[in-house]
Order: C-alpha cells, then structure tokens, then sequence
C-alpha cells in the first residue's frame, strides 16, 4: 500500500507528474532537449518573477550550498546557523577551506536581523548564508527584515537556501536582493528528488569572475557560458525528471502562484492550531515554517508507533530530526497536498491518539 506523504522530503508526487517520467528519451544535445530546458528556465523566470540567470542540473540542493561558497567566497564568509541544515552549510564552508564564522542560536530559534547587522559591522565579509526555511525545526528565518539589513552591506552577497519552501513560500529574490536562491526538487515543487535548482544575480556572477577554484560541475561562469550558447547543461541532465518538472511547472501555472501561497498558508494554519492544541510547537513563536510544522513531544507518544499505525492507514508523517527524535516530530504541508488530505491526515491522528 502507498503511503501519502506528509513528511518534508520527498513530497507527494502526483500521478501525471510520475507518468511524465516515462516519455521516450531524447538525446541532451538534440534541439528538442535544448527547447525542453529551455522553456523549463522561462517558465521558473516568469513563475518566479526573476530576470536572473536560474540553473538546473541533476543533483541534491547540497550542490548549490557547495558552490554557492566555490563560486562567491575567496576568504571569509558568515553562516547563520538555527537547525540542522544551516549547520551543514557552515561545515560545507569549512570543508572548502574558506574561513568561516557562524551566528549561532538554539534549535527552534530564529536568526534576528540585528545578529546579522552587529556581526557584519565587525568584520567585512564576502557572503552570508541563510537557510530561510530550517527543516530540521520548521523555523522561517524573517528573511524580509534580514534583507533590510543586508542592503546596508551591499559588497556582501547574500547567499540563501530555500529547498525547503520555495513555491510554497512567497519569496521575492530580486526585491530581497537575495544573490544565490537555491532550492530542489523534492520538497515544494512536488517532483521526485533528482534536480536542484539556483537562481543566481549579476552581482554574485561577477564575483565569481574573480575567485578561484570554482570546481567543474558547479561553476557558474561556465554553466551561463554553456548555457548561453548551447541553451543546454554541459552535464548529462536527468531527462525523464525534466518532462516532470516541465509540465508541473505548467500545473503551477495554471493554479496561479498567489493561490498556491494561500494554500501552504491555510494548511500550515490548521497544522499548527492543531499542533499548538494538542501539543506545543518546537518553532519559535512567530517564526513557524509555512511548509512544514515541528511540534514538541508533550504527550510523551512513541513517534514511531504513531507513525506505523499511520502506515497501516496509508499515511507517513516524520519523526524529529537527529537529536530531537522522539522529542518531537514533523508534518509537512507542502507542495500539491490540499487542505483535505491535511484533515484527513490530522482526523487519522487523532483516532489514533485517543484525542
């Protein structure tokens, strides 16, 4: 029996999207693929309402975070770290041996715009990165009034990963100056895991004119280079997951980006009313994911169990991540899933527990 996905990776992939995987491939050098990925990058600038150079190749988002460091710090970069995810990012930094400072506060907790300003008026930086939506927690980071801050320091780029909420969550890239957007497949564009994508500014471009060590598979310079030539990746994309993406973003389309927001908003209120009625939210209050809700564990249930008797009925939801397993668990609300089957999930919940 499948079980619908309520957990924040992979999302529920709907059936259309699935079978899309299973048209007749084409060569990737081919025009045909050229008009494939092509009309993929159009319709993600117009869907996300940017002018700036976006890439897709067949990889985790992780490669993003990668070269979001290869490509726009030579020496210092400053991570802001709240979870488990902007936590790896500062490792990816460390590991590609940039000097790396970190703003750190609790699981759960927020970045504040003014940690960003006091920090960033200490010593001068190349790049901040920012998870915006931290999974690990269901924490939004106030993106907008960090963007306020950033504005102040315009020699620093403003790195952020959004695999966690974009086309779930408004987030207006060119108006926030964000200078790397990067996100992937399975999480709220509701495809199969497989593509990660990073809209990228001139500014950022430029600067990574200027460092050295860019790597291959990821380095921006060339990938515009190739694409603006060839229309095409210079490594072998994942065809089949191209004509899924292609026509989910045709879907999005047609529902309209402002009602796909309202939708992730109106699940994500009715899961955390729940969770703060029942149990309490792990997330700060105020800064509570729209994607995807943590609550705490105050009943003292066996995630686990709850979890496989959910799988009897045809539901999975997730338990906390890394350390706060069994502490607390997840539910998403994110990508194609409605507000019904939300409902439906909770109702199930609820038989289970007794409440």
């Amino acid at each position: 029996m499948h079980k619908k996905l309520f957990i924040p990776g992979p999302t529920e992939v709907r059936q259309d999207i699935l079978d899309a995987q299973a048209t007749p491939l084409i060569g990737h050098r081919t025009k045909a693929f050229t008009e494939l990925y092509t009309g993929i990058i159009d319709k993600l600038k117009e869907l996300l309402e940017t002018n700036n150079f976006i890439t897709v190749l067949t990889a985790s988002g992780t490669i993003f975070m990668e070269g979001a460091i290869r490509n726009c710090v030579n020496n210092d970069v400053l991570c802001c770290v709240n979870g488990a995810f902007s936590d790896r990012w500062f490792k990816i930094a460390q590991k590609c041996d940039r000097n790396s400072d970190v703003i750190t506060v609790d699981w759960g907790k927020a970045i504040k715009p003014e940690m960003v300003d006091e920090k960033l008026k200490s010593k001068k930086y190349e790049a901040l990165t920012l998870v915006q939506n931290e999974t690990s927690t269901g924490v939004r980071n106030p993106i907008e009034d960090i963007a306020k801050v950033m504005k102040n320091y315009p020699d620093v780029l403003f790195l952020v990963d959004t695999v966690s909420s974009l086309m779930g969550d408004k987030i207006n890239i060119e108006e926030l100056g964000i200078d790397i957007c990067l996100a992937s497949s399975q999480k709220a564009f509701a495809l199969p895991p497989g593509l990660a994508l990073c809209i990228v500014s001139d500014k950022a471009l430029e600067k990574a004119k200027t460092v050295k060590g860019r790597g291959h598979y990821c380095d921006f310079v060339g990938l515009k280079d190739y694409f603006d030539k060839k229309g095409q990746t210079p490594s072998t994309p994942a065809i089949t997951l191209m004509y899924a993406m292609d026509k989910q973003l045709d879907k999005i389309k047609a529902e309209g980006m402002g009602n796909r927001f309202k939708r992730h908003a109106e699940m994500a209120k009715y899961v955390q009313d729940w969770g703060k009625k029942y149990f309490s939210m792990f997330s700060e209050p105020g800064y509570e994911s729209v994607t995807v809700s943590c609550m705490n564990n105050t009943r003292k249930i066996s995630v686990a169990d709850l979890n496989t008797e959910l799988g009897k009925r045809g539901y999975a939801i997730s338990n906390g991540y890394g350390k706060l397993k069994e502490l607390a668990f997840r539910i998403a609300h994110m990508g194609d899933l409605t507000l019904d089957e939300i409902k439906e999930l909770i109702n199930n919940i609820n038989e289970i527990l007794g409440i």
